[in-house]
């Protein structure tokens, strides 16, 4: 035990094995739906959804453990959303184009994203953004997987007239949203110890004495077999060469590139682990990631990337790598396992990511409100990131508007080349790579 805290630094952080253990089964409870979310998204391209599911958690496993050992971060990766839907509905189903070439392209993209992080391109971007712009991301990403679980707890509902409304109370899925809500707010005000993953625990048993979740069929079940996806990246490279599929990989790259790093130093950021506006081992953690990109390319799914629900493990006390490390190890478990995650629906983990919004968004106190120069991109970054539905477009926005904002303001000497990069950067990626 004494090894593991002096590795992993658990002192230092003023952490424990047991507030590890605990943040690490959290954020893996919390972010367990994508073992089923990715099969159904990219099982719609064609590919076996069996496979899926183990592909799905083995990638997952081997990213977290990989940032959990090099990086000491306790941040966890799995297949991300928002990319599994543009390989299988843009690039598949729309562009026509098969699905083995398609994760041809991820590893296309995979690799870029290894050069830049050799190269510590993405290191300099990160030490770059000023602190305002930072607090504003971490802050953001709040919003957005607060927006996030109102939508999965049924709290909010699509409309037509006014895009978001209030959930209807006659579905009686949102009840356990609700109780869920009710019992980890008691929980947290009262400062309870794992307050958020006891919420989850007694959602999930509220869900299913209501009838509103199933009981398990079982509790083991055999790992389905990954034959249908393993290498098909590699054996389908050849097939990148028009200038469609290049666009398809560097849409990949861009989003992937500014979704983690975005994510990256929100997560930092909120675990206060930031050093002089600096995030330390970012290049431990950068490469982490983007050989987590290149090996689940390989095994067959779309592109992986840090997690916002690693800020579940984090709001209970999660510090280190020791964190992201059992959330892989639970990914693996979870291979003989799943029947029993069938009971944490988006119901039950709706509350947690809610309640760890909150906590984000405490970041925008620190944001320079009275300078507009400042107060405006990192408002358009907030609000951007859960209204576009995408850390990368609301990094975007604010990234942009940024340097208009200092040379109105007469602090252009303030904004160093890099932003000024990343300015022209987003701007071929709004007006090309999105055109519409």
């Amino acid at each position: 035990m004494n090894s593991l805290s002096n590795f992993f630094h658990l002192k230092e952080n003023n952490t424990s094995f047991r507030t590890e253990l605990l943040a690490g089964l959290t954020t893996f409870v919390s972010m367990s739906y994508i073992l089923f979310v990715n099969p159904n998204v990219l099982g719609a391209s064609g590919m076996d959804k069996g496979a899926l599911f183990t592909v799905t958690a083995l990638s997952a496993a081997f990213t977290c453990i990989v940032m959990g050992l090099v990086a000491n971060y306790p941040i966890a990766s799995a297949p991300t959303l928002g990319l599994n839907a543009f390989f299988t509905y843009t690039v598949v189903l729309g562009m026509k184009v098969k699905w083995q070439t398609a994760l041809a392209a991820v590893l296309v993209a995979s690799i870029l994203f290894i050069i830049l992080t050799v190269f510590k391109i993405r290191e300099m971007i990160i030490d770059a953004i000023p602190a305002d712009i930072k607090y504003a991301i971490s802050a953001g990403i709040g919003l957005f997987i607060a927006f996030i679980g109102l939508q999965g707890g049924h709290l909010i509902q699509n409309s037509d007239s006014t895009l978001v409304t209030i959930g209807s109370l006659n579905t009686p899925a949102v009840w356990i949203t609700i109780f869920g809500l009710i019992i980890t707010i008691f929980l947290m005000i009262a400062r309870v110890p794992g307050a958020i993953f006891i919420g989850m625990i007694l959602a999930a048993i509220f869900g299913v004495a209501i009838g509103q979740i199933s009981m398990p069929k079982g509790i083991i079940s055999a790992v389905p077999s990954i034959a249908s996806t393993f290498g098909q990246a590699v054996f389908h490279l050849s097939d990148i060469n028009t200038v469609q599929m290049w666009v398809v990989v560097f849409t990949f790259l861009l989003v992937t590139f500014f979704d983690t790093t975005g994510t990256l130093i929100g997560l930092v950021q909120q675990a206060g682990l930031m050093k002089n506006n600096k995030m330390p081992r970012a290049g431990q953690a950068l490469a982490a990631d983007s050989s987590g990109m290149l090996v689940g390319s390989v095994l067959g799914t779309s592109p992986v990337g840090a997690f916002v629900e690693s800020s579940a493990g984090i709001a209970v006390g999660g510090r280190t790598g020791l964190t992201a490390v059992w959330v892989g190890i639970f990914f693996i478990i979870s291979t003989i396992f799943s029947p029993i995650l069938s009971v944490f629906t988006t119901e039950v983990t709706a509350p947690a990511l809610i309640i760890v919004g909150v906590l984000i968004a405490e970041n925008l106190a620190h944001v320079h409100w009275t300078d507009l120069e400042i107060a405006i991109p990192c408002f358009l970054i907030a609000l951007g990131m859960p209204l576009t539905y995408s850390i990368s477009d609301g990094l975007g926005w604010g990234l942009v508007v940024y340097p208009i904002s200092m040379l109105a303001a007469k602090k252009i000497k303030q904004v160093t080349p890099m932003m000024w990069i990343l300015f022209v950067v987003f701007v071929i990626y709004f007006f090309v790579l999105n055109f519409k």
